[in-house]
């Protein structure tokens, strides 16, 4: 193994549990409940605790795809769609701790760490 590879290795375990755990809390009762306040007006197309629902899954799903090598690739490319389309959400909570908690981080950091973590995922896929 090359160390790129030990490095990419590294990164796609820990990105893994980051997102597993992040989705799993999707579905915990009041994170849940905290996140589905946050999805804009704008998006409430659908019920928000079902998009809520959903994007555990994607989390779940991507998380463990990354450590699949069949999937390993398309579930970080997925992943980092998937940060760029959550990202209104947390756009929207920005600044709102009274309103949102924990989940209302300032918005310029949250996009720092929005993009690192595409920049992680695509690191992953290459």
């Amino acid at each position: 193994m090359t160390l790129l590879e030990i490095a990419q290795l590294i990164v796609r375990i820990l990105l893994a549990v980051v997102f597993v755990a992040m989705g799993t809390l999707h579905f915990v009762p009041g994170p849940a409940r905290g996140m589905a306040a946050m999805v804009p007006p704008a998006l409430r197309v659908v019920r928000p605790g079902i998009l809520v629902a959903i994007t555990g899954v994607c989390e779940i799903l991507g998380g463990v795809g990354l450590l699949i090598p069949a999937t390993r690739v398309p579930a970080a490319i997925c992943l980092a769609v998937f940060l760029v389309a959550v990202f209104p959400a947390n756009a929207y909570a920005a600044g709102k701790t009274e309103r949102f908690g924990v989940f209302a981080t300032p918005l310029v950091p949250r996009l720092v760490l929005q993009l690192v973590l595409i920049a992680l995922c695509v690191f992953c896929a290459l």
